[in-house]
């Protein structure tokens, strides 16, 4: 019985990814708003019912990392070293994601294409604005938890505030770089100088914050 149910979610999270994998290649063809689930459906020899069985709105479908993209700090802030603090933690993983190409960093492959359809869509945009803000609501939560904050202690809001502002500004200076033509190595040198002076500006600020 377990071997079945292993079996059966594997296929279902297959299903998922081919899903979103093949309305992503839709979506960078095309246009996000040139597309429809039912072309989706199509293309992915299913129903639609069946895509919205695994994704509840098209811009699900565009952004099926966006729960990753929400816990992604605070998971950071939670898994953090001994003696780290938020904002040490924090630099270490960005660069870390920045060296590798990881979508963490903002800067992977076809990040430039992506963030494009997101400017030319009201509805992607919309979206994206509700997971930026649910994520640093929820590094706010993160951060009240981990240093055992008060309800009344606006601490966690505003560094979780402040860390968001560094995160998304220098995704967005990499994406800017890109569309400019930089070569990827002069994009990675460029961000990397902005990356350490931002962290070390909130490092300045929030010093040894959560560091336990």
């Amino acid at each position: 019985m377990e071997e079945r149910l292993g079996l059966r979610e594997r296929k279902k999270r297959e299903t998922r990814q081919r899903i979103a994998d093949i309305a992503m290649g839709l979506f960078m063809m095309r246009g996000f708003d040139n597309v429809t689930v039912a072309e989706v459906a199509r293309v992915a020899d299913v129903s639609v019912n069946t895509v919205f069985n695994y994704f509840r709105t098209k811009e699900d479908l565009f952004l099926d990392r966006q729960d990753a993209f929400v816990e992604q700090p605070s998971r950071i802030v939670r898994e953090r070293r001994p003696g780290e603090s938020v904002i040490e933690a924090l630099r270490r993983d960005y660069l870390q994601a920045l060296d590798e190409g990881d979508w963490r960093s903002g800067l992977n492959e076809g990040a430039e294409v992506v963030t494009r359809m997101i400017d030319q869509s009201p509805s992607l945009l919309a979206r994206m604005r509700e997971l930026s803000e649910r994520r640093e609501e929820r590094l706010a939560e993160t951060l009240a938890e981990v240093t055992g904050a008060a309800e009344d202690d606006v601490m966690p809001v505003l560094a979780a505030a402040q860390i968001c502002a560094v995160t998304r500004r220098l995704a967005a200076d990499g994406v800017r770089r890109k569309a400019a033509g930089e070569g990827h190595e002069q994009v990675v040198a460029g961000v990397r100088a902005q990356a350490l002076l931002a962290f070390d500006l909130l490092e300045k600020g929030l010093g040894r914050y959560g560091a336990g």
